[in-house]
């Protein structure tokens, strides 16, 4: 907060009220061992207008450069109004809607989002929340074995186009509890699955799409999500909600539509924040609604018929026995949960198309432009939503070093992940004609440096 609206009067007469004597009394149980007098090498405290100054100075050491990076954080334009809301004080200190009397405001807001979401992704049912999208992915697994209790083997197939880092917290998270994640076969020249080489009978629980793919590649859905079902797995969708306003929502792929839908809501109106606070979004037919993590809001009448809005389904470790709970999450990451919610309404049906519309126009502007430098070209074959991989003749790292020292945020380096000399670039809404010929124009004086 700003400032510390309490008086000394103030904390008087609440100390007296619960009748302590001091805000020390409050603390008596800790042991007087355990208290220290003095923090070492912590400064004095700084007054309001010093403390102001510091972090502006500080903040200033980031500089403002433009902006390629994408590959899960994504740069979007946030309406001002978004965070003057969300930062309320209704919204802004609320937090877990235990009461359901004394919170219709926070869990209307929830109900709301779970709507839009469902809409977004053309599935039945949305929780509020998870903690981000890699998250998301382990607890979509858990979810899937639950679920597909016919197939035991624990098997998670992922396509090609899984983020790397997604795969990692899930098998982190998961693995110690059966879950074992496997790639599918890799078309080298598109990037995404080698349809020829697709395993049979290898009884998996769940196969994993990402659409957009990690290196900005568009799958074949509705064959691969067809090819689970036949294998008798559920198919769990990661994406990302900016690009659903204009690809196939995940509820349409194939013949019977995927089961899950998991993905990262941070392009939702969340600023990157240097990574966080962020949150993961889950949705799935109605069928699977029993076995989904995380908190439900459901919308019901009261004895006089009125709306109202209740937490319904805590299948959680708070309301149940521990080995009975779908999981353990403490948290509906609320206030980022708000800020999309209004983000989404502002924008509407509409706005979220031109978002993602521009999205790809300046990506594929971008991406013309760098092709067409020499020593640079595509890495796969095919469309893209709002980010391309680009296969360097060098090391991407000095280039991107380069493009830094010039004030631009290159992109993000894929050559560990794919064992090449490959960028990954994105241009959202929010960059320019000037900015992509800008960006373009640095880049082809660095390469025309030698290699």
């Amino acid at each position: 907060m700003p400032f510390i609206p309490h008086t000394e009067k103030d904390t008087h007469e609440m100390l007296k009220t619960i009748g302590a004597s001091s805000i020390a009394e409050l603390f008596d149980e800790i042991p007087p061992e355990l208290m220290i007098d003095h923090l070492p090498h912590v400064p004095d405290a700084l007054n309001e207008m010093e403390i102001s100054r510091l972090m502006r100075q500080r903040a200033k050491t980031d500089g403002s450069p433009m902006c390629f990076i994408g590959a899960g954080a994504y740069e979007h334009h946030i309406p001002t109004a978004v965070w003057d809301i969300a930062t309320r004080g209704e919204f802004y200190s609320a937090y877990t809607p235990y009461q359901a009397e004394a919170s219709q405001g926070t869990l209307q807001t929830i109900y709301e989002y779970q709507t839009m979401i469902t809409e977004l992704t053309g599935l039945d049912v949305s929780n509020a929340s998870l903690y981000d999208g890699a998250s998301a992915l382990a607890e979509a697994s858990l979810m899937a074995v639950r679920s597909n209790r016919r197939v035991k083997t624990g098997r998670i197939l992922l396509a090609p186009g899984v983020n790397p880092v997604y795969e990692q917290v899930a098998a982190a998270i998961a693995g110690a509890q059966g879950l074992t994640f496997e790639r599918l076969p890799q078309d080298d020249a598109t990037g995404n699955v080698a349809f020829d080489s697709l395993p049979n009978g290898r009884e998996p629980v769940a196969v994993v799409i990402q659409q957009p793919s990690f290196s900005g590649t568009l799958d074949d859905v509705d064959s691969l999500t067809n090819w689970a079902h036949e294998q008798g797995a559920l198919l769990i969708s990661i994406v990302n909600p900016t690009s659903l306003a204009i690809l196939k929502p995940p509820g349409q792929w194939g013949a019977e539509g995927a089961d899950i839908a998991i993905g990262e809501g941070q392009p939702l109106g969340v600023p990157m924040s240097s990574g966080g606070p962020y949150f993961g979004f889950m949705t799935c037919k109605q069928k699977h609604v029993r076995q989904m993590p995380g908190r439900i809001v459901g919308r019901t009448t009261d004895l006089d018929g009125n709306p109202g809005f209740a937490l319904t389904l805590q299948a959680r470790e708070q309301h149940i026995r521990r080995s009975k709970a779908t999981s353990n999450i403490c948290t509906n990451q609320g206030l980022m949960v708000t800020a999309a919610t209004i983000y989404m309404s502002l924008l509407g049906h509409d706005g979220l198309v031109n978002v993602a519309n521009t999205s790809h126009i300046n990506t594929t502007r971008l991406v013309d432009g760098l092709a067409a430098i020499k020593g640079i070209e595509r890495l796969y074959s095919g469309p893209f939503f709002h980010e391309a991989a680009l296969l360097l003749d060098r090391p991407v790292a000095p280039v991107l070093t380069a493009l830094a020292n010039k004030d631009i945020l290159g992109g993000f380096d894929l050559t560990p992940v794919v064992g090449a000399d490959a960028l990954l670039v994105c241009a959202t809404e929010t960059k320019t004609a000037a900015d992509i010929e800008s960006y373009i124009a640095a880049f082809a004086a660095i390469m025309a440096t030698s290699a």
